[in-house]
């Protein structure tokens, strides 16, 4: 499912900032499942920024390839995705 995602959290030159966590959760309550990007002008190492930012909203990583990265959170009031049991 996230190959044909786009990217709708960009992490940029600020890092894991408190505005990319307030829109990443925001995002991810929506979604479940969003792609995260971290752009080149990031000073952070893409791998731990996407893990930091996976911490920061509660959500669980699913992967990382090179500087984009998906992440998972369940919403039990409106379920978007249905996983296979």
């Amino acid at each position: 499912m996230g190959m044909t995602m786009d990217p709708v959290v960009m992490i940029g030159k600020e890092g894991v900032s408190p505005t990319v966590v307030q829109s990443a959760a925001e995002a991810i309550k929506k979604r479940e499942l969003v792609k995260v990007r971290v752009l080149h002008n990031c000073m952070e190492d893409p791998e731990s920024a996407i893990t930091m930012l996976a911490e920061r909203t509660n959500s669980d990583l699913v992967q990382i390839i090179g500087h984009n990265g998906l992440l998972f959170k369940r919403n039990f009031d409106s379920p978007k995705i249905e996983l296979p049991k």
